[in-house]
């Protein structure tokens, strides 16, 4: 059985709605690469309903302005061990230190956030 402990987080806290395209194309290139070094799944997401009464809402949490959406996207791996050394392989990846330079135009990654879960419940 797949132990799913190594899933990752992360959160574009700062998209501009009209750089949606733009960043997808990224995406599939930072795909490709986390899936090369050992993710089993790597999914993004752009937020197309962010509207809540009864909690506060992504967009709020990331404080989005008028004209920005959120990114939700994640990474699966085997277990923890196989998320932490993708990650090193990843953060170390040439094509990845490169896309870094390409998002600054896109996104502001200090308004990024990033962590490891382990599940709790899967059906």
């Amino acid at each position: 059985m797949l132990d799913r402990s190594g899933i990752n987080f992360e959160e574009c806290k700062r998209l501009k709605k009209d750089n949606i395209e733009e960043y997808r194309k990224l995406a599939e290139q930072a795909a490709a690469i986390w899936i090369e070094h050992g993710a089993l799944q790597y999914t993004e997401c752009a937020a197309d309903d962010l509207s809540t009464d009864f909690c506060r809402g992504f967009d709020e949490t990331a404080n989005a302005e008028q004209d920005e959406t959120v990114i939700f996207a994640w990474a699966v791996f085997a277990d923890r061990a196989a998320r932490d050394a993708a990650n090193a392989k990843i953060m170390a990846d040439e094509r990845m230190t490169s896309m870094c330079d390409q998002t600054k135009n896109l996104f502001d990654c200090t308004r990024m956030a990033f962590g490891g879960f382990q599940t709790i419940v899967t059906h």
